[in-house]
């Protein structure tokens, strides 16, 4: 979230003339998009490195990124290929590339698997770089400590940080929080949540592959990986309703389970969740998300008040008799995405110190996390025990050969959470 400019007399420099050089760690289809929208804003970026776990993933995001066509970019123009100067020198595969492309840069962008997120941001804001890393920022308490931990060096050392939380930096959002600051609709009493969808890709297992490349490759299904998609997709309605109401739960209970999500390739997650987050003032969040093909779609926030409600989907306020307070105009809103980005390099070139989303990302990512420990274990999960649990499901070596936290038995199925059966603090 953007934060008041503070005194620059610190601010880490970038390079000497006006370029910006940045450096790409995880080389998918986010990846891929995060450093278009870099090399689509106004100041003088350069992409000048490259680092991903898998060689055909680096290669196919630098063909994409070095298209003439541009028309698919919410219709962005000119050329860009001039603006990629990644050579092959300065194209890095493995779990360790990331540390040589970070070195090369001023400003990172983070978009492997969430489960790399908190080693990468540690590294970034230990050589000192500004920072762009997509949501959620860990898959578990143990890597949400790794990032508050480094977001506070962050902010000592000034370096810009944005998380793609991206509603933060959309027109609609943001005219709504002023309208809801400014008392519109009362104290918020109530808020629902919503991300129903049939849900995504599957990448089958490839023979002559190791367990790790595996679910590297399927990672969506993985929890050390992904955080299951309450983490990596509900994220972000959860945060909307953190984001206005100004505040985390302390608890959440909920429950949950695998209705269609049957098969090996699905590895351990669910397919839905549905979680009532509790606040210190008693104000409920109602979370549902859901992937599940035939059933209703639906990816929206409501915030419900003393004098009126929230409808973020419809980018309007009414009052409590249902008569518009207030409707955002369709043709003002903008791409977040691109807005993101666009301010960000905007405060880099200008030397400013102004985005501190680490923090908050962390915060909101927590909240997810709380949610499926609750939802797995079917029971009441307090945020203070959890975030302080010191629980880790990621691995403790980062090899091709070694053997992932999770296995599959001798039929090929991962061990799937148990309601009333799995239990996670005493």
């Amino acid at each position: 979230m953007a934060m008041p400019l503070v005194s620059n007399a610190n601010f880490f420099n970038s390079s000497v003339d006006d370029t910006i050089k940045v450096a790409l760690v995880g080389c998918g289809g986010r990846g891929t998009g995060a450093a278009m929208q870099a090399l689509l804003t106004k100041q003088n970026v350069k992409l000048v490195a490259m680092a991903d776990a898998f060689r055909d993933r680096l290669d196919d995001c630098y063909k994409n990124l070095m298209v003439d066509d541009l028309s698919d970019w919410s219709g962005a123009s000119g050329n860009i290929q001039t603006k990629v100067l990644v050579t092959e020198e300065t194209k890095f595969v493995g779990f360790d590339g990331y540390k040589k492309a970070i070195a090369l840069a001023d400003v990172v962008i983070l978009t492997t698997p969430p489960g790399f997120r908190p080693i990468h941001f540690e590294e970034a804001v230990k050589q000192g770089k500004h920072i762009f890393m997509e949501k959620p920022v860990a898959t578990d308490p143990a890597g949400i400590k790794r990032v508050l931990d480094a977001a506070a060096m962050a902010k000592q050392k000034k370096l810009n940080v944005v998380v793609g939380l991206q509603r933060h930096y959309q027109n609609s959002y943001r005219e709504l929080y002023k309208r809801l600051k400014d008392g519109m609709i009362g104290d918020i009493v109530s808020a629902q949540a919503w991300w129903n969808n049939e849900g995504v890709w599957v990448n089958p297992r490839q023979p002559g592959q190791t367990e790790m490349e595996y679910q590297m490759r399927n990672w969506y299904y993985f929890n050390w990986l992904c955080g299951d998609h309450i983490t990596e997709q509900h994220i972000h309605n959860i945060d909307v309703i953190n984001w206005f109401k100004g505040s985390y739960p302390v608890k959440a209970q909920g429950m949950g389970g695998r209705e269609v999500r049957k098969g090996k390739e699905f590895g351990e997650i669910f397919d839905h969740h549905y979680v009532e987050f509790e606040y210190a003032d008693g104000s409920i969040l109602n979370s549902q998300c859901r992937h599940i093909k035939g059933t209703m779609d639906k990816v929206d926030e409501q915030v419900m008040g003393t004098k009126g409600n929230i409808y973020c989907g419809a980018m309007n306020i009414t009052d409590r008799k249902g008569k518009v307070l207030y409707q955002f105009e369709k043709e003002k809103e903008n791409n977040p995405y691109q807005t993101e980005h666009d301010e960000l390099f905007e405060a880099i070139a200008k030397k400013e110190y102004k985005f501190a989303d680490a923090e908050n990302g962390a915060k909101s990512t927590m909240t997810s996390i709380l949610g499926r420990l609750a939802t797995y274990s079917g029971n009441v999960v307090e945020w203070e025990t959890a975030i302080n649990s010191g629980l880790s499901i990621v691995p403790t070596t980062f090899d091709w050969k070694a053997m992932p936290p999770v296995l599959p038995n001798a039929d090929g199925f991962y061990p799937v959470a148990v309601p009333g059966v799995t239990k996670y603090f005493s």
